[in-house]
């Protein structure tokens, strides 16, 4: 939940799901946006929950992903999980920078602080300490990270709530503002939208908010139970994302509407940050109402800064598992011996990522508006790939129980569909020019080409560049040296648990079969140890295992 960090993602994307360029996009059917959305994501964390017990390892996506397809798929999904974690922090930096200095103007009543929240130079310098200050807690453990996160999700989600009740309150009170709308079960179904027009780009930004649940699973290998406790916390952490963010988008298009002025959600200024633009008027100019506003904006600030330390724990370690594998350099599978984490990997990560930051800056601030859609990109990209290769891993048991045919082929085949086709009709909106416009009307694009899908795939393809040169360099994993594609281990039928395995020239009959059944003895059945599906011989085709 606190990776996923609700108030941030909601500040920053709920606008962009109800419009787009200044105009109007899902509207007041956003609220079903987010339940469409929800679908996947629940479906892709039942392939986390089911790969998980399998086969627990920091990796994730990268270890799976090999497991199912081989080296290349596993190192692309890896990349994946990494670059989308990179190119957010770009924009959790600047949000974090931005309402620091928002928080602090609004406590001391400064007006010169405020001002700074919109400042370049000044938010940048100070989402820069931010992501030093998270990359040092990160490095110094998970037990002091796991309780800052406590504290920080708890006053979190009791400001979303405040917020939504005020909100809902003032609406149905008829104490609302021009604009405002009476709440209808039609928001929550999508009638009427268009879906390569605006549920597919909608749905990636959707697909953002809740990005974040899976950080559990990357830390699986770090937590008590940890074939059941990570896919658990996934599924459930999904379940509470959709709870939240079904009450606070009702609440925020029911007082604010989505028309085109004043706080309405349809003003394109409005889209980059909805709180800021309606807390002033939700709450008002009294003291309690200074105080909302000052507690919202502290809420945000507390999510970014949460957001980014819980983006570089999972990145660090899906680093240190494809290092362990030599899929990149194995300086970054080094572990420090007293707090227990990944050093070069965590280090690595924070400065990666101020760089990408201020890079970003430098060129245009307006690119940063841009990282929302290409994550959402990103997320779809190797999410999908997730939901796929868990149909693949366990492909040979699928048909074993209904249970096994619905939660490791049906939901995990459908969630990797959904997100396809969502990454491919997404791609074709972000990819027009005029998609994402500045703050002065002016299209951001690369040569025609609109940046937010300029961004998603450059990010992929320096990906391939990447792994091409490191094939190159360190051939041991891609050859399939270090980690290959998952294998059935067969034993003899009849042998006791527990039993050790001898060598083959011990003088006893051999309990290790191979794959291709040539020293099963005749008449004798080879069991999958893992599964317990049973191999003979085939009649047909001698030597080929057949179940």
């Amino acid at each position: 939940m606190s990776s996923t960090a609700p108030a941030y993602s909601l500040a920053a994307s709920l606008g962009f799901v109800v419009a787009s360029g200044g105009a109007v996009l899902a509207g007041v059917k956003a609220p079903a946006i987010m339940l469409l959305a929800f679908i996947p994501m629940w479906m892709i964390a039942v392939a986390y929950g089911e790969l998980n017990k399998a086969e627990p390892d920091c990796g994730t996506t990268f270890t799976w992903a090999a497991r199912a397809f081989g080296s290349v798929a596993g190192w692309l999904g890896g990349w994946g999980i990494i670059a989308a974690d990179v190119i957010v922090m770009a924009n959790l930096a600047q949000v974090a920078g931005s309402y620091g200095f928002t928080f602090v103007g609004t406590i001391t009543q400064d007006g010169d602080i405020t001002a700074l929240s919109s400042d370049t130079l000044w938010s940048t310098v100070a989402g820069v300490a931010w992501i030093v200050i998270m990359t040092g807690i990160c490095y110094l453990g998970v037990e002091v990270s796991a309780r800052l996160q406590y504290a920080l999700l708890g006053i979190e989600l009791v400001v979303l709530v405040l917020f939504s009740v005020v909100a809902l309150t003032r609406v149905y009170s008829g104490n609302g503002v021009d604009g405002s709308l009476t709440p209808s079960l039609s928001w929550l179904w999508p009638g009427g939208l268009d879906f390569g027009t605006v549920v597919a780009p909608a749905m990636l930004t959707a697909i953002f908010i809740y990005w974040g649940w899976d950080t559990a699973v990357s830390l699986n290998e770090e937590t008590a139970n940890p074939k059941k406790t990570p896919g658990r916390s996934a599924i459930i952490s999904t379940l509470l994302l959709l709870v939240t963010y079904a009450l606070v988008s009702v609440a925020a298009i029911a007082f604010a509407g989505v028309g085109t002025d004043g706080i309405g959600l349809g003003v394109e200024s409005n889209a980059a940050d909805v709180f800021s633009a309606i807390a002033p008027t939700l709450f008002g100019n009294s003291f309690w109402g200074q105080a909302a506003v000052a507690l919202l904006a502290f809420s945000i600030l507390t999510s970014a800064s949460a957001s980014t330390q819980t983006t570089i724990l999972p990145t660090a370690r899906t680093a240190l598992s494809m290092a362990a594998f030599k899929a990149i350099p194995t300086r970054f599978a080094r572990i420090h011996p007293k707090f227990l984490t990944p050093t070069w990997a965590t280090i690595g990560m924070g400065v990666a990522s101020i760089a990408f930051y201020v890079l970003f800056t430098v060129i245009s601030p307006n690119l940063l508006t841009a990282l929302i859609g290409s994550v959402g990109l990103m997320i779809a990209f190797y999410y999908g790939l997730t939901g796929f290769a868990c149909v693949w891993f366990y492909r040979r048991t699928l048909f074993s129980s209904v249970r096994n045919f619905v939660m490791r082929g049906l939901v995990p085949l459908a969630g990797g569909g959904i997100l396809a086709v969502a990454f491919v009709y997404g791609l074709i909106q972000f990819a027009q020019p005029d998609w994402l416009q500045d703050a002065d009307g002016n299209n951001v694009e690369f040569f025609g080409i609109g940046m937010v899908a300029v961004v998603g795939v450059g990010a992929i393809l320096v990906g391939v560049v990447l792994m091409i040169v490191w094939w190159i360099v360190s051939p041991d994993y891609f050859v399939g040296r270090t980690l290959g594609r998952a294998q059935a281990v067969l034993v003899l039928e009849g042998v006791d648990e527990g039993h050790t395995f001898g060598l083959p020239d011990s003088g006893r009959e051999p309990t290790v079969i191979s794959p291709d059944l040539s020293n099963l003895p005749t008449g004798r059945i080879a069991i999958d140890e893992t599964t317990g599906i049973e191999y003979r011989r085939s009649k047909s085709r001698k030597g080929d295992p057949t179940v």
